[in-house]
C-alpha cells in the first residue's frame, strides 16, 4: 500500500481531535512526512526543550519546538467555503487529478500551480535590450 497524503505543505488545516485547548485551531502545514503520517503545524503541538548550553555560541535555554500530528487528526480547510472538509480527486482538463472539496465541490489547487512563472518573460526583456544596445 502507498503512502499518499492527500495534507500537502502549505495547506491550511484544522484540527479535529485533543482537548479544549488544541481542538478547532487552525494552522498551516509546515513539513509533511508520509512515512510517518505525520504534518507539522504551524504553532499548534508546540512543546518546550530545555537545553544546556553547548558552547559560547550556542547558549543554553528553553526552546520552544513544534512537534507532529498524526495526519487523521487534521482536516484540510477549503479556501473557497472556509471549513473543514474531506478531499476528493477529480480528472481535471490537463488530464491529472486534483483534489476537491466535499463539501462545495471547489477545486483545491497546489501552491505550485498557483506561482505564476515571471522569469522566462525578464529574460527575454534583456535579450532584446542587449540586441538593441548592440544594433547601435
Amino acid at each position: 500500500m502507498a503512502n499518499t497524503m492527500e495534507i500537502k505543505k502549505g495547506d491550511l488545516v484544522e484540527v479535529t481531535v485533543g482537548g479544549i485547548q488544541v481542538k478547532g485551531k487552525r494552522g498551516k502545514v509546515l513539513a509533511t512526512s508520509p512515512k510517518q503520517n505525520k504534518v507539522i503545524v504551524d504553532g499548534l503541538n508546540v512543546v518546550v526543550r530545555h537545553t544546556k548550553p553547548r558552547s559560547a555560541q550556542q547558549p543554553g535555554g528553553k526552546i520552544e519546538k513544534p512537534r507532529p500530528i498524526d495526519v487523521s487528526n487534521v482536516m484540510l480547510v477549503c479556501p473557497n467555503c472556509d471549513k473543514a472538509t474531506r478531499i476528493g480527486h477529480v480528472l481535471a482538463d490537463n488530464g491529472k487529478y486534483v483534489r476537491q472539496c466535499k463539501k462545495c465541490g471547489a477545486v483545491i489547487t497546489d501552491r505550485k500551480e498557483e506561482k505564476p512563472v515571471k522569469a522566462a518573460k525578464t529574460t527575454a526583456k534583456k535579450k532584446t535590450a542587449k540586441k538593441a544596445e548592440k544594433a547601435e
